[in-house]
């Protein structure tokens, strides 16, 4: 008998997945690509001036509807998080590339050449830096209010829990992890932004295969961390479901967010960027977000955005 040679997987036979999966998902979630000249007109600016925004490199399903209205939601410290988290599109690394100093003029000139009322700054973890990139968030800050102070400016941090193996500052030796955070926490918020956002990602249960390297409850802390230092700030967070887990745990994780004082929610639907991330387990019918969204409302929350598309920063300047 002729001998067998192993076969090479094919593109076809390695897409083929994916491709499934991407004609599997419901009609809700498919939106349309928006205009291209609106399109690249933002992308043009945000290109030519080498930074990065959250819309392009997370693959957002709303960055068409947000460049039509020229909004974007700024990446900080480059495009590469020291983080790896299993559902987020962002390229992960032990080895971030070295801070543009250019970046926050860069950012704040974007802000203005956009006509921004409303910017929302966010970065990947960088658990390299001394700080974790809080200075960066308020030098950030700091620059776009020079070039444009009607902006409000929301920010979406990382948890700024570098680690026991991250870069300290001389001041801050023989402090605690925990001093440490709330003074990088601090450090943001004294550049009084119109909200402080961050994200739980998923229910308790799940938080381990989900968000390598995160926690749940330090990330409860932060916002409680946040309503201490000044009260007046509006604190927020999101989940992003379909990854296994129950309405139940989904309500219980909101009410850990109102023990927290946490004031504005998102709810959106997890989506699958490419084979290496986890598998969709469940896509949530509208409905069931309409149902969620009453829920959150009925418990309190200020403003609540809920639906499949919904993410972070979705229509975060309106007011509700």
């Amino acid at each position: 008998m002729p001998s067998q040679t192993p076969q090479t997987p094919t593109a076809k036979s390695i897409t083929s997945p994916m491709r499934d999966e991407i004609q599997a998902m419901p009609k809700w979630l498919r939106r349309p690509l928006g205009k291209a000249s609106e399109l690249s007109e933002v992308q043009k600016i945000i290109k030519q001036r080498q930074i990065h925004t959250i819309c392009e490199e997370g693959r957002c399903p709303n960055r068409a509807e947000c460049y039509a209205q020229k909004t974007a939601t700024f990446l900080l410290m480059g495009p590469t998080c020291t983080r790896a988290c299993a559902f987020c599109q962002v390229d992960k690394g032990h080895s971030p590339m070295p801070l543009d100093p250019e970046e926050p003029q860069k950012v704040a000139t974007a802000v203005n050449l956009l006509g921004l009322r409303y910017a929302v700054l966010t970065s990947v973890a960088r658990d390299d830096l001394p700080d974790g990139g809080a200075g960066w968030f308020a030098m950030t800050m700091a620059h776009i209010r020079l070039l444009n102070p009607q902006t409000q400016i929301e920010v979406l941090t990382p948890d700024f829990w570098g680690g026991a193996t991250a870069p300290t500052l001389p001041e801050a030796e023989n402090r605690t992890l925990e001093e440490l955070q709330r003074s990088r926490i601090r450090t943001v918020l004294e550049a009084k932004p119109a909200c402080y956002n961050h994200n739980i990602e998923t229910v308790r249960r799940l938080q381990g295969p989900v968000r390598r390297g995160a926690k749940y409850d330090r990330s409860l802390d932060v916002l409680r961390i946040v309503k201490a230092f000044d009260p007046s700030i509006p604190t927020k967070s999101g989940l992003m479901l379909g990854h296994g887990e129950t309405e139940t745990e989904i309500i219980a994780a909101m009410a850990d967010l109102r023990d927290a004082k946490c004031d504005r929610l998102t709810l959106g639907q997890y989506m699958r960027p490419s084979l290496e991330h986890l598998p969709v387990q469940k896509y949530w019918t509208p409905a069931e977000f309409d149902r969620l969204g009453e829920i959150a409302t009925e418990m309190g929350f200020q403003q609540v955005r809920s639906g499949p598309l919904v993410r972070s920063s979705y229509h975060a300047g309106e007011n509700d």
